[in-house]
């Protein structure tokens, strides 16, 4: 049998643009998205803790060390600057190897790099 997991978290890391005028998705910085274990074009729900919004896209790479998270296209109408969300990848595994996997979860601080 095989189910959905917690792959990958980004724990409230907040938001440092939006770019209505884009094709969609979420720009992070690629120190994130490595210490998160996300690739680029990976699908992830982001949750929005300031308005409850909740959506799927795409990442996309930002640029290293740049602490950035953009929302683009229409994803920019989900959030604010400042907004802070939780970005989430699942994926799907054995049910005996889902019982073992430890996800990787990151809490980066309130410039959204990471806390050593």
């Amino acid at each position: 049998m095989m189910i959905e997991v917690l792959k990958s978290k980004i724990h409230n890391v907040k938001v440092t643009q939006t770019e209505l005028r884009y094709v969609g998705s979420i720009t992070i910085d690629e120190d994130l998205m490595d210490a998160a274990n996300l690739i680029e074009g990976e699908k992830v729900l982001v949750v929005n803790n300031n308005n409850g919004e909740r959506l799927e896209t795409y990442v996309i790479r930002g640029e290293r060390g740049s602490g950035m998270v953009c929302l683009n296209g229409a994803a920019a109408r989900k959030a604010q600057y400042g907004d802070i969300l939780i970005v989430i990848s699942f994926a799907h595994m054995d049910f005996e190897e889902a019982k073992t996997f430890k996800p990787f979860i990151i809490f980066p601080d309130s410039n959204n790099h990471l806390t050593r």
